[in-house]
């Protein structure tokens, strides 16, 4: 099953894919597709794919070609196109976008239909007391209002938090349409599609508003911020899809688990396991603190949410590795690499047995 690395991938993007239909069918509602950063998902995410490619070949053909004016571009441009770019190669990204594309879209929907299905289902009460218990009495948010202000914190936070929605794209297009390795480009998608099936379960299992909408009047003392507006808009989405399901509108308000922190923990995960450069690993790992800190301090989520995102988080990449082939792969650094080849360089050649 896994000689093509997207055999999991796309066998589970059909399977939520029929599955949101049938739901919508079942619930009569229609199927919606979700708008976000540059436009809906079909626009955006092909987009996202030809600023990659463009960008890996056009900078590349100019640095080589220039000295010969137009046509020495043109002639390196199809010369790079002809050596790295093969059919199989394109068709490989073509499926990542697709896998990926098709199982958001279908979490989207599954996760709208949730209050059809989970009617007056909710355990924020649980989760309040949770969380209180954890933090010794104290409600997480409020300490952190307390220790970090509500002033420069709250535009930094909400900064990192509006930042996920372009830069998870962003990431999957720069290691499927930059990536040689080709498996990693289906490691990497496969992973992310999983978040968002394991989320809709996950949603399923425990429905939660998030305290920023079970208790609003605790975060009403923050300056507006991009977080405040995003907010907002799903709140009057929610009360538009609950007053007409079979309007426009789309339900979006769910706590538990945060997939903020599992998409973020999965990157985290990823960039170590393949031997990303340090600066991007220590550039996500801070990210991931600012986007954990985010989700309490705004009210997206319980302390609960964000522990079950990141075993999610995990799970999807290690399921992922196992899917494509790529299951207990290390990718050592480049230093490493130079130092085992220089040792075997030195060895003493083994001397072959006797006859």
């Amino acid at each position: 099953m896994r000689r093509w690395p997207y055999t999991f991938g796309v066998s589970l993007s059909i399977v939520v894919g029929v599955t949101a239909i049938i739901a919508a069918q079942r619930l009569d509602v229609p199927l919606r597709d979700p708008d976000g950063f540059l436009g809906p998902a079909y626009v955006r995410l092909p987009l996202i794919g030809l600023m990659f490619f463009a960008a890996g070949i056009i900078p590349m053909a100019v640095r080589r070609g220039w000295r010969d004016g137009i046509p020495g571009i043109v002639g390196e441009f199809r010369g790079i196109l002809k050596a790295d770019w093969s059919l199989k190669r394109v068709g490989y990204i073509a499926t990542g976008l697709l896998t990926f594309y098709v199982c958001y879209v279908s979490y989207r929907n599954l996760k709208s239909d949730l209050p059809l299905i989970r009617k007056g289902v909710l355990f924020d009460t649980d989760m309040l007391r949770l969380d209180h218990y954890l933090f010794f009495g104290h409600n997480p948010a409020e300490v952190l209002h307390s220790f970090l202000g509500t002033s420069v914190a709250a535009q930094v936070l909400a900064t990192a938090y509006v930042s996920y929605l372009p830069l998870i794209p962003l990431t999957l297009g720069a290691f499927l349409v930059w990536g040689k390795d080709l498996s990693l480009g289906a490691w990497y998608a496969t992973a992310l599609s999983l978040n968002w099936i394991l989320g809709v379960v996950s949603y399923y299992s425990m429905p939660t508003l998030g305290p920023a909408f079970a208790q609003s009047s605790m975060f009403q003392d923050l300056p507006v911020t991009g977080v405040t507006e995003l907010q907002r808009s799903l709140f009057r989405a929610g009360s538009s899809f609950k007053e007409d399901p079979t309007g426009s509108a789309s339900y979006g308000i769910a706590g538990f688990a945060s997939l903020h922190v599992s998409v973020v923990v999965t990157a985290c995960i990823f960039f170590e396991r393949t031997g990303q450069k340090l600066v991007i690993r220590v550039l996500a790992w801070a990210f991931l603190v600012m986007t954990v800190l985010a989700t309490i301090y705004f009210g997206w989520h319980y302390l609960a949410d964000d522990i079950a995102g990141a075993f999610i988080g995990w799970l999807s990449v290690s399921i992922a590795a196992w899917a494509t082939g790529n299951r207990g792969r290390r990718r050592r650094s480049p230093e490493r690499e130079r130092e085992i080849a220089a040792r075997a360089e030195y060895a003493e050649p083994t001397p072959e047995p006797a006859s």
